[in-house]
């Protein structure tokens, strides 16, 4: 391979952001981990469901590269990592095409899961692919009015972790291309697993828009750190925080169908709050981007631990 192929190639990937997927793996370590406890564990959907997953996200890291650039949120100024369209390193064109094409990639892969999931999972995917692209991009984004959060909230977090436990429960449940939502295939329990991992890809989020307040603030990217401040911002990440380490309390001993191994997760406790310090008390990027990719890590390790506790 040559150094402009190699350049193109990391180009690519600094574009798709790699560090970010453990949001998109993470909702189905989850979900596959309560499909295991409730015997309706299915390999091939659980694939799937992480295929799809990941082009989202994919898609998504994309698409805010293409729009933050050409509405100028990304500047010069900013403390984040490098984002290929604003840098000039891929043209935006290009960086467009690429949306288009990943999102076609996740719609495409979604077709097998339709087949398994049936209606459900056709409007959930359509709303998870049209919510990606409309998070920078469209006549309403998302990132732009203070609705980032919620976004990541429910369809990185609650929509994912609840999908992927349908697909797996409806594969050996019910019959393929189903029109209703079959009985044991949305569970108070599925809900309930769902909350941390939307608490810490939200926290992802915060840790982001939290370095990037000042120049967001200029470029008139009204995100939910610019309208709260530093303040309230920071009282959010711990909040989430919180409820992500109290939700496991729910398996046990609250519900009684699960054992004291749910909560494995816990022990990540020190790191959340080496990191939330860094958040409490640092704006710049020198300081949160380690933090934001803590923050990434912290998620994949709260998952592991938490599907093997719930698979006990």
């Amino acid at each position: 391979m040559t150094e402009v192929e190699t350049s193109r190639t990391k180009a690519w990937l600094m574009a798709a952001r790699p560090q970010t997927l453990p949001a998109a793996a993470a909702p189905v370590i989850v979900g596959t981990g309560l499909a295991v406890h409730e015997e309706v564990f299915a390999l091939l959907p659980a694939v799937m469901a992480f295929v799809g997953a990941a082009l989202i996200q994919i898609g998504t890291n994309f698409a805010n590269d293409y729009y933050d650039a050409i509405k100028g949120a990304d500047t010069e100024d900013r403390e984040g990592f490098t984002r290929v369209t604003q840098a000039g390193i891929i043209s935006p064109e290009q960086v467009k095409l690429a949306t288009i094409v990943t999102f076609a990639l996740a719609i495409l892969s979604g077709t097998y899961l339709v087949y398994v999931g049936g209606v459900p999972i056709l409007a959930i995917g359509l709303v998870s692919v049209l919510c990606g692209w409309a998070y920078t991009g469209g006549p309403y984004p998302l990132g732009y009015h203070g609705l980032g959060d919620l976004f990541v909230f429910v369809f990185f977090g609650i929509v994912a972790v609840m999908g992927t436990f349908y697909v797996q429960a409806t594969a050996v449940l019910a019959e393929p291309l189903t029109t209703t939502v079959p009985a044991g295939t949305v569970t108070l329990a599925a809900f309930v697993a769902s909350l941390p991992v939307a608490a810490i890809s939200t926290c992802i989020i915060i840790v982001n828009n939290v370095r990037d307040r000042e120049t967001d603030a200029e470029a008139g990217k009204r995100t939910l750190a610019v309208r709260l401040g530093y303040r309230w911002s920071r009282i959010e990440f711990v909040a989430l925080l919180a409820l992500a380490y109290l939700a496991p309390l729910w398996f046990w001993p609250i519900s009684g169908e699960f054992g004291p191994a749910v909560l494995l997760p816990l022990v990540t406790l020190p790191y959340a709050a080496v990191i939330a310090r860094t958040v409490c008390t640092r704006t710049g990027g020198e300081a949160l981007n380690p933090a934001l990719e803590g923050t990434g890590k912290l998620l994949a390790l709260y998952a592991v631990l938490f599907a093997v506790g719930l698979s006990i």
